[in-house]
């Protein structure tokens, strides 16, 4: 089983109201609840801030309703998942067989629920003037399992002799699975001889003071810092694709669009607030993953998901 990650960093959203059945100023009119508790989320540094923006919005219709939300990377959220301490797995990418396995020798039973995508993104320090695209030939020689790429000429002849520090997931995070896997071909390969963190602002603050400086990870995270950010296009065979919400959509941008997902404990998704939460974010996901610049479900996927909670609720 992994190790569960040392940084876990746990955000309590927790309700402004008194009493069961209180209410709570929503802007423009006073909101009634009889719903109260909590619920416990952890996992993925990247789905993470989703579930923060869904569970701050569902506090001003449900005040007596706490929400943490911790960010221990998608391995150790199902860990504590599967050991029966959360009620929700914040993940990005798809539980594995061994999770499976630790979840149902504990007797945990859930339901995974896709709430938006992602489009892992390539970033450089904005001073990089002399790379716009990198090709996934060129991603793997920089991360592949025994790489000797130190520099950017190392890379390209025509690139500049200029040192490459390099900045990722680590090794709990389900963006390092995905990475690994799309770009190197199999899930955990990879070097190990750079700045592995399950908090992606790290990644932002070194790539932003190095000039040579690469790193990766989802969408919203450059989103956020594009100011001190350059996002790389991305060649996977049919040319150069930038990271966006349309081109996460459309599959054009690949090998590293992917889906987002939450799973939810059948025990705790009984409960009236867990259930709430689930399909009050299903309802809203669209302004949900605007809000946290995310890239949302399309129609189709969104239909999937809502048959999904409809398949929970009736079994």
């Amino acid at each position: 089983m992994r190790r569960l990650a040392l940084l876990s960093i746990a955000v309590l959203l927790a309700g402004c109201g008194g009493e069961r059945g209180g209410s709570a100023d929503d802007g423009d009119a006073t909101v009634e609840s009889d719903l109260s508790g909590r619920i416990q989320a952890d996992g993925s540094s990247t789905v993470g801030p989703y579930t923060t923006a869904a569970a701050e919005r569902f506090r001003s219709v449900h005040p007596d309703v706490q929400t943490t939300v911790g960010v221990s990377g998608t391995g150790g959220g199902f860990e504590r998942f599967c050991a029966g301490e959360t009620d929700l797995s914040n993940a990005s990418r798809a539980i594995e067989d061994d999770e499976k396995q630790a979840c149902a020798a504990e007797g945990i039973e859930y339901v995974e629920f896709r709430v938006a995508n992602d489009a892992l993104t390539v970033v450089v320090n904005p001073e990089n003037d002399w790379v716009d695209c990198l090709t996934v030939a060129q991603l793997k020689k920089i991360w592949d399992t025994g790489s000797k790429v130190k520099s950017w000429r190392d890379v390209d002849p025509a690139f500049p002799d200029a040192t490459m520090k390099l900045y990722g997931a680590g090794t709990d995070s389900g963006t390092f699975d995905y990475f690994t896997g799309a770009i190197n071909g199999d899930e955990g390969r990879s070097r190990s001889d750079y700045s592995a963190t399950e908090d992606d602002n790290v990644t932002v603050q070194g790539v932003s003071g190095d000039r040579g400086a690469l790193g990766y990870f989802g969408l919203s995270y450059y989103e956020q810092n594009k100011d001190r950010l350059k996002a790389l296009e991305i060649d996977g065979g049919d040319g150069c694709v930038t990271p966006s919400v349309e081109t996460a959509q459309d599959g054009t941008y690949k090998p590293l669009s992917r889906p987002l997902y939450i799973y939810a404990k059948k025990a705790s998704f009984e409960r009236p607030e867990v259930h709430a939460f689930i399909e009050f974010i299903l309802e809203n996901e669209r302004e949900i993953a605007e809000a946290a610049q995310f890239v949302p479900l399309t129609d189709e996927q969104l239909t999937d998901a809502k048959a999904d909670l409809a398949a929970a609720t009736s079994g």
